[in-house]
């Protein structure tokens, strides 16, 4: 299943071309209290939803998925956990390419560990990327996102993808410069996420997935995610064995070679083999 979030949040199933509105199922997530719960109340209730959305699925109105705004598939994700230098191809480009890395010596995931980023810098690809520092070099970063459907605390590799409810693309943008990472990447609008939630149901291997980015046109990055040093097994079993995740939780998998600058004014197009594309505009 392919949910989104559209228009004024309403919710809705990736048909095709189409999108069926199923806002109704959101009455399954029950009214929350003070002290709210840690985790995004959608994906906390993510059966009864679904369950919800496939009754009303036969007779909701269809919409054409080029009429609606598409805002991220998450609302209220707890945290963005990201991974740096997943790619060893990422890690020669860093290398060669003093603008991408201000360390002589780039290492890896292995040696960096995870970084977060702020939740705030989400947003969905018809909302784009604001360029809040436009004299510094802003680049893209295509990514894989796994995101976590179920609390768990040090889970076991073999059990993992157990944890997670589902994928969708991932930008990480990034300011280049000396500052820590964490800040760097944190700006309002540099974690676009979209343009749905593809279900785990429907990936049969997260690790091996074509994936590409194209600005303007060009092919700026193109690899798979086989190709990934820490794979989404082993990215949620060390992230759990230093803190527990929670529904909604957002793991960016990271980038692999072909970062670049863009600026105002460019149109980026992102693709992770079955789970869609999304146009995402700089400005």
């Amino acid at each position: 299943m392919k949910l989104c979030r559209f228009d004024r949040d309403r919710l809705g199933i990736v048909e095709g071309e189409d999108v069926a509105d199923v806002s109704g199922a959101l009455g399954a997530i029950p009214p929350a209290r003070y002290p709210l719960p840690k985790a995004d109340l959608l994906l906390l209730n993510l059966e009864a939803v679904r369950a919800a959305a496939v009754e009303l699925l036969p007779r909701a109105p269809r919409l054409p998925l080029r009429s609606i705004r598409l805002l991220s598939p998450v609302a209220n994700p707890p945290r963005i956990i990201a991974a740096p230098v997943n790619y060893p191809a990422h890690q020669r480009e860093a290398s060669a390419d003093g603008g991408v890395h201000f360390d002589k010596d780039v290492r890896t995931i292995e040696t960096y560990g995870l970084f977060l980023k702020s939740a705030t810098a989400v947003v969905g690809p018809s909302e784009g990327v604001a360029l809040g520092f436009p004299d510094r070099r802003n680049d893209h970063e295509i990514e894989l996102v796994a995101v976590v459907g179920r609390e768990g605390r040090c889970i076991p590799r073999g059990q993992a993808l157990d944890y997670v409810a589902g994928y969708a693309i991932g930008l990480d943008m990034t300011i280049r410069g000396p500052e820590d990472r964490s800040l760097r990447k944190s700006p309002d609008s540099f974690a676009v996420l979209g343009p749905w939630l593809t279900t785990g149901d429907e990936i049969a291997n997260p690790n091996d997935l074509l994936l590409s980015l194209h600005v303007n046109g060009e092919l700026r990055q193109r690899a798979s995610t086989r190709d990934l040093i820490f794979n989404v097994e082993r990215l949620i079993e060390y992230a759990s064995s230093f803190y527990r995740l929670y529904p909604g939780d957002l793991i960016y998998t990271g980038t692999p070679e072909g970062v670049g600058p863009v600026r105002a004014g460019d149109v980026m197009t992102c693709a992770i083999e079955g789970l869609g594309a999304m146009t995402v505009a700089v400005r």
